[in-house]
């Protein structure tokens, strides 16, 4: 009941400032008879009356001043080392203010007195918040542990670095902040029980009051022995390869795993601890780059921002899921303006709406609703803007959609590229971008066609050398969390207690996240002389099944077990691995050595361009026999899948 009533007392904020005021007060003037005690020298020549307006001028003087460096503003619980410099701040000014009244009407100081007054009252009012703090903590967050702590999840951390320690402490502020009713959040629920790390010089001791029980070696353990029901994995300067070692240790737990990300603004700690800096909000579901186990690519920025800055940059599908990151990333390198041109005004909104946020009038950003099939339209809007560089995404990407909507894949995907391309050359684009895929690599599927199709385009209007205009293509394999992709369809999939559905279990594909892509058709086009098709270096395959398991060990179920995994049967036009090169085309080296040139495949221009017009003549005709004989004229090595999959070479995974 005591300490109930000492809580309540303490939780009162403003009353805490008053207590901490007139403690303040007490303490300068405690410090003055302090002071007066140990030079009898002086303390002769100062009477009691003096002594009184000496402390009452430097009480006023010290109060003022420590209001003025903040010294009551701040909540206990986020109180830190910068907050006692303050404290130094305002005892040492509101000192000098003080004696210098004090001089100015009785004419004399005795500096002694004044700078060993100064120097006990600093120590005290020191002493006294580090105690008061402590005092805090232990009665908010030791004292009602068990009880506050009973139906919160028992986390394990892995990683007792500063990030780890940061996380724990904003855990335990914002806890508290709960019980005074100012705030819930994620962190609300959290019970941080255990550390573990690998710094055996770590293991045993104590970091903000938990314990480091062990290594990762230990982790399946000491889950068992501590009943964990979470884990975080909060070291976000983790090599990608040792992070997946964790996570598989993790994923035979049993329990679900979350990560902290590496962010270059979380290991800032200049901001921890006084609110403006949260750790807790960047604790994220695996994702399936953290399973990659391979390296960030890096790229040569500076390339990219004297290849974009002061130029007109239209992005066509600039609402899809490459489109809009391109967007995004143009956006940073400071371009004249920036065209965002889609069929669809869902995703066009979407994505000028938060680089309005993020740029305001900063950025010059025109939004069109557009088809890249519509010759005229397209024409109106190249003669009206002038682009410098056009990025080309606008695509039909969805392999069994296709299979079943031919005359759509080849409308959009094979005459809007046309289209774009010529309409780029006849209005003096300097350098024309063509986002291509994987799956043109030997086509088994109509899709992969009409993309290898746009590819032969590109370089046929590269080799005419009509206008000033650089074509160059980028093809690269699976992008992460995109629009239609597998992963986000397994975790739903998890989150709904659903089977996960994969195609076959040998299937393998090769993976990279959005901003790679991204970033390797901007450092393509920042390279590029014209004609080249640009390969990246994408690591090893992984296989979907493998990939199904594991994060399905991720959310702390056990695959076949609590998820069933269903092998539904490839899909119409499916492989069982996709490409990144044919045959002929060989590999080239660029200076960045995860990025390769195709090699130029010349085109007879007369023989394509004949075929082309037949293409598109069965496309306008809507006859879908006619349309996908010309495809396979056009593209030699399109074929069946199954022809593909049964002399297919599959690669190591």
């Amino acid at each position: 009941m005591l300490n109930e009533k000492v809580k309540n007392l303490f939780n009162s904020f403003r009353l805490r400032k008053r207590i901490l005021a007139a403690t303040d007060a007490f303490i300068v003037v405690a410090a003055a008879l302090f002071a007066n005690w140990p030079l009898p020298a002086v303390a002769e020549r100062i009477n009691r009356p003096e002594l009184l307006i000496i402390s009452v001028t430097c009480v006023f003087g010290c109060f003022a001043s420590l209001l003025f460096f903040g010294a009551y503003n701040k909540l206990w619980r986020y109180f830190s080392k910068r907050d006692y410099l303050s404290c130094v701040k305002g005892v040492v000014c509101g000192m000098v203010v003080a004696y210098g009244f004090v001089f100015l009407f009785q004419r004399q100081v005795f500096v002694e007195f004044a700078i060993l007054h100064t120097l006990v009252a600093l120590f005290g009012i020191c002493a006294f918040r580090y105690i008061f703090r402590g005092t805090f903590v232990s009665l908010v967050h030791t004292g009602y542990k068990e009880a506050s702590l009973a139906n919160k999840t028992r986390t394990m951390i892995v990683g007792a670095g500063s990030a780890a320690q940061m996380l724990i402490r904003e855990i335990r502020n914002n806890q508290a902040d709960e019980e005074e009713g100012l705030k819930s959040s994620v962190a609300t629920h959290l019970n941080p029980v255990c550390l573990v790390d690998d710094d055996r010089y770590k293991i045993g001791k104590m970091f903000e009051g938990v314990l480091v029980a062990g290594s990762t070696t230990d982790i399946p353990k000491i889950v068992r022995e501590e009943r964990i029901e979470q884990i975080i994995l909060a070291i976000p300067s983790c090599p990608p390869k040792d992070r997946q070692t964790i996570l598989d240790i993790c994923g035979k737990t049993g329990v679900p795993v979350k990560v902290l990300p590496f962010i270059g603004s979380l290991l800032d700690t200049s901001n921890v601890g006084d609110g403006t800096t949260s750790y807790v909000n960047q604790i994220r579901d695996i994702n399936v780059e953290d399973l990659l186990g391979r390296d960030p690519i890096r790229f040569d920025n500076k390339d990219i921002r004297d290849f974009i800055e002061g130029k007109v940059c239209m992005v066509s599908g600039g609402g899809g899921s490459i489109g809009s990151e391109l967007v995004r990333q143009i956006a940073k390198y400071n371009p004249k303006q920036v065209i965002i041109v889609d069929i669809y005004e869902n995703n066009a909104y979407d994505i000028q709406q938060e680089l309005r946020m993020e740029y305001g009038d900063k950025l010059n950003l025109v939004t069109l609703i557009a088809s890249v099939r519509d010759y005229f339209r397209m024409n109106q809007i190249f003669k009206k803007y002038k682009p410098q560089v056009v990025f080309h995404a606008a695509a039909h990407k969805h392999v069994p959609l296709m299979e079943n909507n031919p005359m759509e894949a080849i409308k959009n995907n094979v005459i809007g590229t046309f289209n774009m391309g010529t309409l780029a050359v006849l209005n003096g684009v300097k350098k024309f971008v063509m986002i291509s895929t994987d799956k043109a690599v030997n086509p088994t599927n109509v899709m992969g066609a009409s993309k290898r199709c746009c590819e032969m385009i590109v370089q046929f209007l590269a080799q005419q050398k009509s206008g000033e205009t650089e074509f160059v293509t980028t093809r690269f394999g699976n992008v992460l969390g995109s629009n239609g992709s597998v992963i986000p369809l397994f975790k739903r999939q998890i989150e709904q207690g659903k089977p996960v559905t994969v195609t076959h279990p040998d299937i393998i594909r090769y993976f990279m996240t959005i901003p790679e892509a991204v970033s390797l058709v901007l450092e393509a086009a920042s390279i590029a002389h014209g004609g080249e098709i640009f390969v990246l270096d994408m690591g090893h395959p992984l296989k979907i099944v493998t990939l199904a398991e594991n994060l399905i060990r991720m959310y702390g179920k056990v695959p076949y077990k609590d998820v069933p995994i269903k092998f539904t049967g490839l899909r119409p036009g499916e492989k069982l691995l996709e490409e990144l090169l044919m045959s002929e085309e060989g590999l080239q080296k660029t200076k960045n050595k995860l990025i390769y040139i195709g090699k130029q495949i010349e085109i007879d221009m007369d023989k394509f361009i004949n075929q082309l017009w037949n293409l598109k003549n069965a496309a306008s005709a809507n006859d879908d026999q006619k349309a996908i004989k010309a495809l396979h004229e056009i593209v030699p090595t399109f074929t069946t899948p199954e022809e593909f999959n049964r002399t297919v070479k599959m690669p190591a995974v």
